[in-house]
């Protein structure tokens, strides 16, 4: 397959990632009374069952055994699990409690920490407009940040946890489908004991209402889809296009908590989210004209 391609295949599954991400909150509220934790613990096992399905259809499960074996391997993917983890609780909290406008705000920030891991880190390079663009929506967090009159610590917990959950899996470099499959194992002894607590206690969710049960088990595939699908793009971009990218996700989360939600929007927000904007038209003209890695304005690795 040609890079440009592959260029292509990897810019629209990392589009179509962030765009099932920003509808999120509309789902997450339909698993109430099922707390963030419970949720969480649900997305990991039905995942799981998932993942071995997919495995077994593929042919993959013996390659996926095989990497259990490589220690590298699975420290990275032991952390990256951590990361994804508390990332999933953070936001599935926020979103259950109010919090999606400062959601949105922690995918906005997030952009910034992945490009500059990226560019400290990874040593990619971005153009002239991608760091104007960057520079633009730099400010408008900062304008977002004092409009909150606190600080925003759902938004920067969530930045934090994604930026180092999409480095770890950037480096590690290993198929989509197998790294989803070794996290959700590792996440389900903690997370499948403490679904065999609740059901001991009569106190989970599952099992009780034929709806809430339905939407609990389809959380692992409603979820694995996009994590698969941004896995599969950061193998195929530069870790600065796919920041560039994550502004579809935090802005669909905002119209979300604006029009649907009817969460509080003071001035002070609204300039913030308008200088983003600003950056987010300038970082859609710098996409469009890139066209593809064999270009040599698309942003690229030394």
């Amino acid at each position: 397959m040609s890079h440009e391609r592959k260029y292509k295949i990897g810019l629209l599954f990392g589009f179509s990632s962030y765009l099932i991400w920003g509808l999120f909150p509309l789902y997450w509220p339909l698993l109430k009374p099922a707390n963030a934790i419970e949720i969480v613990a649900h997305r990991a096992v039905w995942t799981l069952v998932f993942c071995i399905i997919a495995l077994g259809l593929t042919k993959k499960l013996g390659s996926t055994l095989r990497l259990l074996r490589n220690p590298h391997i699975m420290k990275r993917l032991s952390l990256s699990t951590i990361l994804v983890s508390g990332n999933w609780l953070i936001y599935i909290w926020g979103v259950n409690h109010d919090h999606v406008v400062e959601c949105a705000l922690g995918y906005y920030i997030n952009p910034l920490i992945i490009i500059a891991f990226g560019v400290l880190l990874l040593k990619e390079k971005m153009r002239k407009l991608q760091w104007f663009a960057v520079s633009v929506a730099a400010i408008g967090v900062v304008v977002l940040t004092v409009g909150f009159g606190r600080p925003p610590w759902v938004a920067i917990g969530l930045a934090l946890s994604w930026g180092s959950y999409g480095l770890v899996k950037k480096q590690l470099g290993i198929a989509a489908l197998e790294g989803l499959a070794i996290e959700t194992l590792l996440s389900f002894i903690p997370y499948g004991g403490y679904l065999l607590w609740l059901a001991i206690h009569g106190t989970g969710q599952f099992g009780h209402g034929v709806k809430v049960t339905l939407l609990l088990a389809s959380a692992g595939v409603v979820t694995a889809i996009p994590l698969l699908l941004f896995n599969s793009s950061t193998n195929t971009l530069p870790f600065t296009v796919i920041g560039l990218l994550q502004y579809v996700t935090p802005t669909v989360q905002f119209l979300i908590g604006v029009i649907v939600n009817h969460e509080s929007m003071p001035a002070a927000r609204w300039i913030g989210f308008f200088i983003i904007w600003i950056a987010l038209i300038a970082l859609g003209t710098d996409l469009v004209k890139s066209g593809s890695p064999s270009d040599d304005r698309v942003a690229k690795a030394d």
